[in-house]
C-alpha cells in the first residue's frame, strides 16, 4: 500500500517537528508538509498532495472553523489533536474525522490518521463520554423550533467562528449574535456552547 501523506498544521514549530519526528518514525507514514494555522491550508495540502491533515488546535484554539470547513470542501480529512475535551464536540461538528487528545502515542495517531483518510471517523475514548453522553437515551427535541436566523447562526458555532466572526458573515452585530446564541442554548436547553452543538448535531439540526 502506498504512503499515507500526512500535511501537520500547528502555530507551534515546536509542536509541528515533534509531531512530524514521531510520525516519519511510523510505518505507512510520510509527512509531506508542515505549516502554521493561518496559512492556506487547502492550498499547502493540495501542492504538498497530502492525504489527511494532522492539525494540533493547541491549547486555546481560536478561529480555525473556516480552515476547518473548507477543508472539509476539498474533502480532505482532518485529524485534531486537542489539550482537553473543551473543543471536542465543536470540531466534530466542524467537520474534523478524528479527535484525539494531545497526549495520543505515536501509534494511535498514526493509525487515527489512516482510519481517516479512509472515511472512518475516530474519537479518542477519554472523550467519548462527552461527546456522546447518554447516547442510549436519546435527545429531547428543542422545546421551542429555531428561526431560520438562528439556524444559520447554530451552523456558524458548529464551523468554530466566534462570535464577531459570525457577525461578519451574517452582515449582523456582535450584540446580535450574542442574543441568537443565548435563544439557542434556552431552546436546546444547553449550558454552553458547546452543549448546544452537540445536541445540534444529534438531532440533526446542523450538517456535519
Amino acid at each position: 500500500m502506498d504512503e499515507l501523506r500526512i500535511l501537520i498544521v500547528s502555530d507551534d514549530p515546536l509542536a509541528r517537528a515533534g509531531l512530524a519526528g514521531l510520525l516519519q518514525e511510523q510505518e505507512g507514514c510520510a509527512v509531506v508538509g508542515q505549516v502554521a494555522a493561518d496559512a492556506d491550508l487547502a492550498r499547502a495540502a493540495a501542492q504538498a498532495e497530502a492525504d489527511v491533515v494532522a492539525w494540533d488546535l493547541g491549547s486555546t484554539p481560536e478561529g480555525w472553523g473556516d480552515q476547518a470547513h473548507e477543508l472539509r470542501e476539498n474533502h480532505l480529512p482532518l485529524v485534531v489533536l486537542l489539550a482537553d475535551e473543551g473543543h471536542a464536540a465543536t470540531a466534530v461538528a466542524a467537520g474534523a474525522r478524528g479527535v484525539l487528545l494531545r497526549n495520543a502515542d505515536a501509534a494511535a495517531l498514526a493509525a487515527a490518521l489512516q482510519a481517516a483518510a479512509r472515511g472512518l471517523v475516530v474519537i479518542d475514548p477519554a472523550l467519548a463520554t462527552t461527546l456522546l453522553p447518554a447516547r442510549d437515551r436519546g435527545v429531547p427535541a428543542p422545546v421551542e423550533d429555531l428561526t431560520s436566523r438562528e439556524h444559520s447562526v447554530l451552523q456558524l458555532l458548529a464551523d468554530g467562528l466566534s462570535n464577531k466572526a459570525i457577525a461578519e458573515r451574517l452582515g449582523i452585530s456582535e450584540h446580535t449574535v450574542k442574543f441568537h446564541v443565548n435563544a439557542i442554548m434556552s431552546k436546546l436547553d444547553a449550558q454552553s456552547r458547546t452543549e448546544a452543538v452537540t445536541r445540534a448535531a444529534r438531532l440533526g439540526l446542523i450538517i456535519l
